[in-house]
């Protein structure tokens, strides 16, 4: 944008002594073949000429600041000039270039209605106000002109306009894919720390419930707090890395890291799979994983201890999740943590992948949380 705006700056400066040069030098030649020809009735340069061929090309320089205005001083000053019966030549390239600002800034209107009275003018001057009135082939002639001026001055504008609405549309675009991004780092950040500061709060309970009577089961409770804490550090680093313009990102956690979140998780977890285990798309690997781990955070906090079956099903076209726990747990559920966004977070990841989780209690004792999330049909899909 910078460079645009000196570029047009340097335009600006240098336009008005060029257009300034074609009038004046164009206007000194064509009266050397216009004041011969005694029909014509053309008067040689003097003051007032010179004085109305440059100012145009003065007020040029302030055209894009007061279009209207430049218009109209170079409307007046080519009428005037042709008054006095000086010799036609490049005297209404100022003119053009104005008409051309004028639409190209928006004043259409300005700009249609300066050329409309220009050509009457032009009209009653070569039909009434010179020695050899000219004929409608003329004045056609001029309208084609006028009409090519602004016909190109129209196609400039809509083709800008249509250019800065792209533009537009793409920074909105832009706008929305940050906010959605933003979204999705909060969400992320949301899981890892509900289920890690979960898992430590559970630990830390009952490491100290154990310490007394049971010191080596207080060990291995204070050795999942620590792996917790590491786990919580290590992937709210790869989020927040997001943040930073050219970070490294590690991978986040997918399916292939289920085994591990299942041993870290501090309970009982057995893991079934069964289909043809392969490749999922990114966010079918993200949300998987996140639904997993959200169940097992909900076992923690409502049912410590209990049992945890985890069956995962690759098929065809859909990729499906079941988590149930026994309810059997062998701690008190635990109170504080508030009650979190976690059923209602996993219903809006599987819906915003067109797929469905449902979640209730079993009848026997427990709770089972399904979800079912569909997959591309096209292979190639598959390793994205």
């Amino acid at each position: 944008m910078r460079s645009r705006s000196q570029w047009l700056h340097r335009v600006d400066l240098v336009l008005p002594v060029v257009v300034g040069v074609i009038q004046v030098a164009g206007t000194i030649g064509a009266q050397h073949v216009q004041l011969s020809i005694a029909d014509l009735g053309r008067a040689p340069l003097d003051w007032r000429g010179y004085a109305l061929l440059l100012a145009g090309p003065l007020v040029i320089a302030a055209r894009r600041r007061l279009p209207v205005a430049a218009m109209v001083v170079t409307l007046v000053a080519t009428c005037v000039y042709l008054l006095f019966d000086f010799s036609y030549g490049p005297v209404f390239l100022s003119l053009v270039i104005t008409l051309f600002t004028a639409v190209t800034s928006g004043r259409r209107r300005a700009a249609w209605l300066g050329a409309a009275a220009f050509f009457l003018f032009i009209v009653v001057y070569a039909g009434w106000l010179i020695p050899n009135p000219r004929g409608w082939f003329h004045d056609t002639a001029f309208a084609a002109f006028l009409l090519l001026t602004m016909t190109v001055s129209e196609f400039v504008r809509i083709r800008r306009e249509r250019l800065a609405e792209r533009e537009r549309v793409a920074r909105e675009e832009s706008r929305r894919q940050a906010s959605e991004e933003r979204l999705t780092m909060a969400q992320e950040l949301h899981d890892v720390l509900a289920h890690n500061i979960s898992l430590i709060h559970v630990q830390a309970a009952t490491a100290l419930h154990l310490l007394d009577e049971h010191p080596e089961q207080a060990r291995t409770a204070l050795t999942t707090i620590k792996q917790a804490s590491k786990d919580v550090l290590t992937e709210m680093r790869g989020v927040l890395s997001l943040l930073r313009e050219g970070a490294p990102r590690s991978p986040t956690a997918g399916m292939d890291h289920l085994g591990e979140l299942a041993k870290r998780s501090g309970l009982p977890v057995t893991v079934e799979i069964t289909g043809s285990v392969r490749r999922l798309p990114a966010g079918t690997d993200r949300a998987g994983y996140r639904i997993v781990q959200e169940s097992l955070t909900n076992v923690s906090r409502h049912a410590p201890g209990a049992s945890v079956t985890v069956r995962v099903s690759y098929g065809p076209g859909e990729f499906g999740i079941v988590v149930e726990d026994d309810g059997a747990g062998a701690a008190p559920a635990i109170s504080g943590l508030g009650s979190g966004n976690g059923i209602p977070g996993m219903r809006e990841r599987a819906a915003a992948l067109g797929g469905s989780l449902n979640a209730a209690p079993l009848p026997g004792g427990g709770f089972r949380v399904e979800a079912v999330l569909p997959l591309p049909d096209d292979p190639a899909m598959e390793s994205m």
